[in-house]
């Protein structure tokens, strides 16, 4: 007699069916969490980029501010003499800080002398090109003798009286006395008119020369100073 075969129970189908229906769920599930996690890892990737190294390529910086040097203490002059002919170059002599009587332009400078340097007023129309202001007299200067460009932007005249220095001002050396004491540039007014000449503190006045002669202004004058 054969052997009785063994009949399939539903239930051990349904189980073997479920089980791997459940297994293959989950491989499914699996794959789509992998998918959903790799997609998350790329949109990673491609917001931030490529990950970053330190790099020995020298950093680039802005360049260094231009520093202008400060000019020294009695400016940058053009030396001029009497027996030469006056310069034309309205721009290399700057702004004529005064005017004449006649309205020709009167600018600043130093006359130099054997043992001592004097301010004095400058004028293309002036006998000699130079006047000082010199033992009572207006005298016209014979030599050598150095313009001063006035540069408002780096100069302007500062109202003093008595030989002072304005409290806290730096004035532009104009000169020295055989002694050795200093002399700067000033402007005083005489009749109306601005007309530019010597100070210093042992002077304790503005000397200037006009018509002739020297005019010593004590009180209500200008000196040139640094800005």
């Amino acid at each position: 007699m054969s052997p009785r075969r063994k009949s399939l129970d539903s239930s051990d189908s349904s189980d073997s069916d479920s089980d791997s229906s459940h297994k293959i769920w989950k491989k499914e599930k699996k794959d789509k969490h992998g998918d959903k996690h790799k997609h998350k890892e790329d949109k990673h990737k491609d917001k931030h980029g490529p990950p970053q190294f330190p790099s020995n390529a020298p950093m680039t910086s802005p360049p260094p501010p231009n520093y202008t040097p400060n000019p020294p203490s009695s400016g940058y002059r053009l030396p001029l003499a009497t027996t030469q002919a006056f310069p034309a170059n309205a721009q290399q002599l700057g702004p004529p800080p005064c005017t004449d009587l006649d309205g020709s332009p009167i600018y600043i400078g130093s006359a130099l002398f054997d043992n001592s340097v004097h301010p004095c007023k400058i004028g293309p129309h002036l006998q000699t090109y130079a006047a000082v202001a010199y033992a009572g007299a207006e005298l016209l200067h014979s030599g050598r003798f150095d313009l001063l460009p006035f540069l408002p932007e780096q100069m302007e005249w500062v109202h003093t009286s008595g030989g002072r220095i304005p409290q806290g001002r730096r004035p532009v050396e104009g000169g020295y006395e055989e002694s050795g004491a200093k002399l700067y540039h000033a402007i005083a007014t005489i009749d109306g008119l601005r007309v530019p000449g010597k100070t210093g503190e042992h002077l304790g006045a503005a000397n200037v020369s006009f018509g002739g002669a020297e005019h010593v202004v004590r009180d209500g004058y200008e000196v040139l100073c640094w800005r």
